[in-house]
């Protein structure tokens, strides 16, 4: 009974973080005209500079932007390009990098 009871309450704790971040990748498309000047139209930078944002994960990719987008990470060209984003376009955006193949 305590078994069940530990896993419940862990499905209860990490799902409000697992379906905060599913964005929608047909949206994300449609937004990332602008990331992929710098990082690849399909995701693969042709800049070592700049990272491949193809076939990251969807969690991580949101994470990052956001924390652009607060100040939390540091990098003038993406804090101004985060800062414009709502919470749902970065969810979008995420979604659709993760869908991309990083091949």
């Amino acid at each position: 009974m305590k078994k069940v009871l530990v896993v419940l309450i862990a499905a209860f704790l990490i799902t409000p973080f697992t379906t905060a971040a599913a964005g929608s990748a047909d949206a994300g498309k449609s937004k990332a005209a602008v990331c992929g000047t710098c990082h690849g139209s399909q995701g693969i930078s042709g800049n070592p500079l700049w990272p491949n944002l193809a076939g990251q994960k969807e969690g991580y990719t949101a994470k990052q932007m956001k924390d652009y987008k607060s100040g939390a990470r540091k990098n003038p060209i993406m804090s101004g390009q985060a800062a414009g984003l709502s919470d749902e376009d970065i969810a979008n955006l995420a979604a659709y990098y993760a869908s991309l193949s990083c091949k």
